[in-house]
């Protein structure tokens, strides 16, 4: 599969926007095509409104944002396209036919895929060309914040297109789940249906509200969803024996009549009972209020499960991984014996960063010069491989002066100066600039020992590594020392 540096997008509706903010927020160019030109600025206006949470998922350094573009030219958009995904209704008929016209004008290698929630992908493939290319990709809303895709094949989809997406889709911060064999609703949608029956026999029989029902999944099972699904759970409900204890106990509860799979008829007074319920959850709020206040909590919780790398949390970690990785990839580019200061960071001050002085946080200087340092480090070897093998550096000490205020949307670069290094002590200089005119905002003087993490005291550093340090320590030797080094908390004359 080509690299995919433009993601084409058929049909601009909710799940059309999602997968628009999530693509460009992590450096995706996107060229969206409907047939209504007025949805262009709708567009627009759901990927700027999924932007302050996705600007909060991770603080790990993000490569420019895509470019966005809006054609109502179906061939327009299939001849610019690296990947094509497609969110038009759930109408057979209709998705076959667009379908098929977008595989006349994509180049052979361009996977086209679908988001729908049910329908087979060997009735979707029937009349393109290149059937081969193309699979369902099924997400979940909101597309920009939860990492599940259901990566689903027919009958003529090669396995090299499954492996491809999954690869594509993965660069974008996703979970790809292949789907073994395809069948209606694929896994996901199949499981929410069964667990949706039953409320709607609940509300219809008057056992629950649909309020009291949400709170019997959010206060309860819902927790722990979020980290286990259902059968590690059980797993777990059979004490030391696991699954076989509890099927053992519990299975027996199977032949009872707890629940009715057979969806009740949607009666006027049945539509009533959920629209009136739905609307006293809402208390007044609108969509998109409840759209914010669910990507808050969503960041919140995969940035919790983050630290314990399960779940979600697993994902964005893998994530974080390959944004560092990438950006210390782009600072390979830079020659260490050069006697000048590495750039490391180029980045721009994003609006989460700053107070309510509209001025970036203390603490944000401190994570912008970690990442400075992330970066260094993996210039000089120290990647996850170093690091699993019980070695790393640890900051001991760090000075830093604010010098100018930094505000949002403004571009920032950090410069690292090795000051010293040794065979177990690094002593860098960080000076934040603005891009623009190179203005000196603040500076970071940080002392760094390396250690061995298992026995936790200080090591020498590997022979290759310190080999790629001491030449920039080399490099950096004949450079002036900054006026701000080495000034105690204070100093006014700097």
């Amino acid at each position: 599969m080509r690299q995919v540096k433009t993601l084409g997008l058929l049909g601009t509706g909710v799940i059309g926007g999602g997968w628009a903010a999530r693509a460009l927020h992590f450096g995706i160019d996107v060229i969206a095509s409907d047939v209504k030109p007025e949805m262009e600025n709708w567009l627009r206006g759901a990927v700027e409104n999924a932007e302050p949470a996705l600007a909060r998922l991770t603080s790990a350094p993000l490569p420019p944002k895509g470019r966005l573009s809006f054609t109502t030219n179906l061939r327009e958009m299939a001849e610019r396209a690296d990947f094509i995904q497609e969110n038009i209704p759930e109408q057979l008929p209709l998705k076959q036919r667009i379908l098929a016209e977008a595989s006349r004008h994509a180049a052979p290698d361009v996977i086209i895929a679908s988001s729908t929630s049910g329908l087979m992908p060997s009735d979707l493939q029937r009349d393109m060309v290149a059937p081969e290319r193309f699979l369902v990709a099924h997400p979940f809303n909101p597309v920009y914040l939860l990492p599940l895709v259901e990566l689903v094949g027919g009958k003529a989809t090669a396995a090299s297109t499954i492996e491809a997406a999954a690869v594509y889709f993965r660069y974008i911060g996703m979970h790809p789940l292949p789907v073994r064999r395809e069948v209606p609703g694929h896994l996901t949608d199949r499981l929410q249906e069964a667990l949706w029956r039953e409320i709607l026999h609940m509300v219809n029989d008057g056992t629950a509200t649909t309020g009291e029902l949400d709170e019997s999944i959010i206060y309860g099972p819902g927790l722990r969803w979020a980290a286990m699904g259902t059968n590690l759970i059980y797993h777990l409900a059979g004490g030391e024996t696991g699954m076989r204890h509890m099927l053992a106990q519990f299975g027996p509860c199977l032949k009872w009549p707890w629940t009715r799979l057979e969806a009740p008829e949607l009666t006027e007074s049945l539509i009533d009972r959920m629209v009136e319920g739905t609307q006293a959850q809402a208390a007044g709020r609108s969509i998109r209020e409840l759209e914010r206040l669910r990507d808050d909590y969503l960041v919140a919780v995969q940035q919790a499960l983050r630290q314990y790398d399960i779940g979600a949390g697993s994902t964005l970690r893998a994530l974080e991984e390959r944004l560092y990785a990438d950006a210390a990839k782009s600072a390979q580019a830079l020659d260490i014996d050069a006697p000048k200061p590495l750039r490391l960071i180029d980045t721009v001050v994003r609006p989460e960063w700053v107070d309510y002085n509209a001025h970036m946080t203390d603490a944000q200087y401190l994570t912008v010069f970690g990442d400075a340092m992330d970066v260094l480090y993996r210039l000089i070897g120290i990647d996850a491989g170093y690091r699993k093998g019980g070695r790393m550096f640890y900051d001991v000490e760090t000075h830093i002066k604010y010098l100018k205020e930094v505000k949002a949307g403004e571009g920032i670069c950090v410069e690292t100066q090795v000051l010293a290094a040794d065979a177990k002590r690094l002593h860098v200089f960080h000076a934040l600039r603005r891009r623009a005119d190179g203005e000196l905002l603040a500076t970071g003087e940080q002392m760094h020992l390396h250690v061995d993490t298992a026995a936790a005291k200080a090591a020498a550093l590997g022979t290759a590594v310190r080999a790629r340090l001491d030449r920039i320590a080399k490099a950096h030797a004949g450079l002036a020392r900054p006026v701000q080094a080495g000034r105690r908390i204070g100093d006014r004359n700097v």
